[in-house]
């Protein structure tokens, strides 16, 4: 796929996010990238051959007080292992997946909450 048309489809995933969601989102940098560096992958505490569709950069909302002078937010989608692991007719639902559980680790909301909303 082209990048262009896997941009899209990230940026449609974000258009989707009820709004009470999207206000909050709004100033987070929603990034896609080829593939994951060495860094973004032991951020994520990944074993050498795991593959990363996504990744937050941030401190979530629920661990904010004295919150000034920092970063934006990042949030990483990675095509490259979207495309690996997926066939073509679920990519677009994947990506939306992978988005909503980035964002909800903005929100403070740990893996293992999201494992057991269906979203690990």
């Amino acid at each position: 796929m082209r990048p262009d048309q896997f941009e899209r489809i990230v940026r449609r995933a974000v258009r989707s996010l009820p709004p009470e969601f999207a206000l909050h989102v709004k100033d987070v940098a929603i990034v896609v990238e080829r593939e994951p560096s060495d860094h973004d992958r032991q951020e994520a505490h990944l074993e050498p051959d795991d593959d990363l569709f996504g990744l937050y950069v941030g401190t979530p909302l629920t661990e904010r007080a004295d919150y000034h002078m920092v970063l934006p937010d990042r949030i990483l989608i990675f095509q490259g292992p979207h495309e690996r692991h997926f066939r073509a007719t679920e990519l677009q639902a994947e990506i939306r997946r992978t988005v909503a559980h980035e964002i909800a680790h903005f929100f403070g909301i740990d893996d293992e909450r999201l494992d057991a909303l269906g979203l690990g």
